[in-house]
C-alpha cells in the first residue's frame, strides 16, 4: 500500500496558519455536531523515566469516515543536547479498510493548528475593536500565536515577554505581521490594556495577575495542557467567562482551572468554542466581560489537520510516496 509521508517543511507549506484557521473553525462544529469523536489523551509515563509519550487518536463518521492519531515523544533533556523536546507523528487511516494513508511531522502541525485554534477562540470571543495584542512566552507558541492572531484582528501593536529576553527578541524581530511587535521586561507590562492576551509558556505556577488584565480583554491559555501546572491565577479564573475547546478535556486536564478551584471552588464553563460557533451557547456578553479561552489540543484538531494534509498532497503531488 502507498502512504503520504509530509516532512516539517512540507507540512509548513500545504497548512499555512491562514487555511488551518478555517479547517480548525470546522473540526470544532464537527465536534460539537458529534461527527468526529475521541477519547481523553493517553500520556505513558514510565517508572524513573523523565520522557514521556503521548497518544491522542480520533475518528471522523462523516461525511467520509477517518481515524487518525497523533503520537509524541517528550524528552525534557534534548534541548542540552541542542534538539527539540517534542519529536512525533500524525498518522492518517482510511475509515472504510483501515489501510495507513499519511504519515506527517506532527511538530509543525501542533504549532500551526494550536495557534490556529486560538485564532478562531478570538474570532469568536475577543471584542471586534481590539488593537492591542500581548504574547507571554518566547518559543514556538508564540511565534505561531502572533501570526494567527493578526489573521483574524486589525491589532495596532503588540508586546511580547518572555524569560529569556534574547528569545523574545528573536520572536519579535522574526515577526510577519503588519504592526510593531514589542519587547517588555515583564508579564504585566506586557498585559497592561491588551485587548487579546495569549499564554504560551511551560511555566507551572501563574505568570498573571487579575487586577493586570483591562475590562474587556480576551485570554487564550495555551501553555499548559496537563493537571499539574497552570499559567493563569485562581482569581482570573473566578471572575472570568470560560470557554473550553471540549468540556470533558477541560475538567480532566486543565491545570488552569483544576489548580484554581481548589482555591476558589468549582466553576461552570460557559460553552465549548464549537457550541459557539453553531449558536447553541453564548460567548462574549458584554464589551466589558473578560473572556478566557482553554485551549489544551484536541486529537479531533489533529485529524482534522492531517486530512487536508493528505488531501493537498494529493492535490498537489507534495511529499514522498512510500510503499509499505
Amino acid at each position: 500500500m502507498e502512504v503520504v509521508v509530509l516532512s516539517h517543511t512540507e507540512v509548513r507549506e500545504l497548512l499555512p496558519v491562514s487555511d488551518c484557521i478555517e479547517v480548525m473553525e470546522r473540526a470544532l462544529v464537527d465536534l460539537t455536531k458529534g461527527d468526529v469523536w475521541h477519547p481523553l489523551r493517553t500520556v505513558m509515563r514510565p517508572p524513573q523515566e523523565p520522557s514521556l509519550m503521548g497518544l491522542m487518536a480520533a475518528h471522523r463518521s462523516a461525511p467520509k469516515p477517518d481515524y487518525g492519531i497523533k503520537v509524541v515523544c517528550i524528552f525534557p533533556g534534548n534541548r542540552a543536547r541542542g534538539l527539540e523536546s517534542h519529536f512525533g507523528t500524525v498518522t492518517l487511516f482510511d475509515g472504510d479498510t483501515g489501510a495507513p494513508l499519511a504519515i506527517v511531522e506532527a511538530g509543525a502541525v501542533t504549532a500551526i493548528r494550536t495557534a490556529a485554534v486560538s485564532a478562531v477562540a478570538t474570532r469568536a470571543l475577543a471584542r471586534t475593536d481590539s488593537t492591542r495584542l500581548a504574547i507571554l512566552g518566547a518559543g514556538i507558541q508564540s511565534r505561531a500565536h502572533l501570526e494567527a492572531l493578526a489573521a483574524v484582528r486589525q491589532f495596532n501593536s503588540a508586546r511580547i515577554w518572555g524569560r529569556t529576553e534574547a528569545h523574545a527578541r528573536s520572536v519579535a524581530e522574526d515577526a510577519d505581521v503588519p504592526f510593531p511587535v514589542e519587547v517588555v521586561s515583564s508579564a504585566r507590562e506586557a498585559v497592561a490594556d491588551a485587548d487579546v492576551g495569549a499564554t504560551t509558556t511551560s511555566s507551572p505556577e501563574p505568570i498573571v495577575d487579575r487586577e493586570w488584565f483591562a475590562p474587556g480583554a480576551h485570554i487564550n491559555a495555551v501553555g499548559s495542557s496537563v493537571a499539574t501546572a497552570r499559567e493563569i491565577d485562581a482569581a482570573t479564573v473566578a471572575t472570568a467567562a470560560l470557554f473550553a475547546d471540549r468540556r470533558e478535556s477541560f475538567y480532566a486536564e486543565a491545570g488552569d482551572y483544576l489548580l484554581a478551584a481548589d482555591e476558589i471552588g468549582p466553576r461552570e464553563v460557559r460553552a465549548e468554542l464549537g457550541e459557539v460557533l453553531t449558536g447553541a451557547a453564548e460567548g462574549r456578553r458584554d464589551a466589558e466581560e473578560l473572556t478566557l479561552f482553554k485551549s489544551l489540543g484536541l486529537a479531533v484538531e489533529d485529524l482534522a489537520a492531517v486530512e487536508h494534509l493528505y488531501r493537498r498532497a494529493t492535490e498537489t503531488g507534495s511529499g514522498q510516496r512510500v510503499e509499505l
